[in-house]
């Protein structure tokens, strides 16, 4: 007789690009609603346990160990709900507390494919409720005819050839993690440590982050993304100024979530506005994550921030361009309905990205391990 605790559990998944990450995509109604559960067959169904995650489809780097989860809308204007999980292989933990743009931008194809949100002829407005953070973006797909289409001229540095230019947009993106658009009420930090006194601006819109003048960290802000990991003793101080960040923006525990993101910036040298660094938070990342895109051009807008005292004035609308490791990403910024003060409110962001759907199917997991009462019968 068949043990059925031996039985794989399969899942219907569809594996999708989205900006520059990649991960599955899951039916909130195709995973068990119980955390512990849902996160149990994440880390299995990815390979948890080794750093290529070998035994499961997680892609051996944190842009390609994520995943999504999209299911009906919980919140009034929305038309889906979208839960983002960072999977940390290594570890064996599933962090749900960021969002994250890149995959975002896959979630409206995804969600009209899944027959959650009906397409209209031309462009498809789907307004995503992200669960991790409550904010709300707003994503216009192409359907032409009614059907998505992925092939079109857009292009984005990070992805090879072109697709079809989907655009986000960040309506209420202040506070996403910490109820403030500056959590420690001011727009600049001086943080002390063994590594002398650093200043420091801490930012939370689309998700938390820590700017932080490459210079005043040794650093040009122009290294290649892998010299960085490569020096031990540069990555153990910004963990300790990110942990320090962390604790100022009411993240008690910040040493082990991803939360706040560490970005370097320096000035610009290929006609941009600021050159970043972004990190994830232990590890650089090859292009830039759009809520990191986000938080950091919002903070350009705010007198007083790192960002601000290098770009200088800064008038809405316009495009703040960031050159990044992989090229360059331009998030334009516009002053939202009713927004009151910048201590209070961001400015609308917009974002151009693309997306394709890879394959579908069923992935599997490892069924649960017995309790330890069976294995001892």
């Amino acid at each position: 007789m068949t043990n059925p605790m031996n039985r794989q559990i399969g899942i219907p998944c569809v594996m999708m690009r989205g900006g520059t990450s990649r991960g599955p995509f899951f039916l909130a109604s195709d995973l068990p609603a119980r955390p512990a559960e849902r996160d149990a067959l994440l880390l299995s169904v990815m390979g948890a346990g080794n750093d290529l995650g070998i035994d499961g489809i997680g892609g051996g780097n944190p842009l390609t160990s994520k995943a999504a989860i999209v299911g009906p809308a919980t919140r009034a204007g929305a038309d889906v709900d979208y839960l983002f999980a960072q999977v940390r292989v290594q570890e064996g933990v599933v962090d749900t507390s960021p969002n994250c743009g890149n995959m975002l931008a896959a979630v409206g194809p995804f969600a009209i494919e899944s027959g959650l949100v009906p397409a209209v002829d031309g462009v498809t407005v789907v307004r995503i409720h992200n669960v991790n953070t409550g904010k709300l973006i707003e994503a216009r797909i192409q359907t032409p005819g009614g059907q998505v289409v992925y092939e079109g001229e857009a292009v984005i540095d990070g992805v090879p050839g072109t697709a079809a230019p989907i655009h986000l947009s960040f309506l209420d993106a202040a506070g996403a993690n910490t109820g403030r658009l500056l959590p420690t009420g001011a727009p600049a930090d001086l943080i002390h440590g063994d590594f002398g006194g650093i200043e420091v601006s801490c930012i939370d819109a689309a998700i938390p982050v820590m700017l932080v003048r490459a210079t005043d960290l040794g650093k040009t802000g122009y290294e290649p993304t892998d010299s960085y990991r490569a020096d031990r003793a540069f990555m153990a101080r910004l963990e300790a100024l990110r942990v320090e960040a962390g604790r100022r923006m009411g993240f008690a525990n910040a040493a082990g979530m991803v939360i706040p993101k560490p970005v370097l910036l320096a000035p610009p040298t290929r006609g941009g506005t600021l050159s970043v660094r972004y990190f994830m938070p232990h590890d650089c990342h090859r292009a830039l994550a759009i809520t990191g895109a986000v938080a950091t051009a919002t903070a350009c807008t705010i007198p007083g921030t790192v960002a601000a005292a290098l770009v200088g004035r800064f008038d809405m609308p316009g495009d703040v361009i960031f050159e990044h490791p992989a090229g360059q990403l331009t998030v334009r910024l516009e002053a939202g309905a009713g927004q009151s003060t910048l201590t209070t409110a961001a400015p609308i962001a917009s974002i151009l990205r693309t997306a394709r759907r890879l394959f579908e199917g069923t992935v599997f997991a490892r069924p649960p391990a017995p309790p330890q009462a069976a294995l001892a019968a």
